[in-house]
């Protein structure tokens, strides 16, 4: 699971923006400014006959600041990303 749900800056983080482009999901903000430092992305890649799936999770950030529950408080009652 991508560390960001659980960051102060996952609202206004460029690399979490890109993450939700990855997933076609909604955007927190429009115009994500801040640029993280050092995030590491794993990217799982699975296949199922002729369909590719990929999943994006940020598993690292030299700039995690932690705030348990920040992205279930910026979307309440939806389930949090997988």
């Amino acid at each position: 699971m991508c560390i960001c749900i659980d960051c102060d800056h996952v609202d206004r983080c460029i690399t979490y923006n890109a993450v939700e482009t990855q997933h076609q999901q909604p955007h927190l903000s429009d115009s994500p400014d801040f640029d993280p430092l050092e995030p590491s992305i794993n990217v799982n890649i699975r296949t199922q006959d002729d369909l590719i799936e990929m999943e994006w999770d940020v598993v690292g950030c030299l700039s995690f600041l932690l705030e348990k529950g920040k992205w279930a408080r910026l979307r309440p009652g939806l389930p949090l990303p997988t």
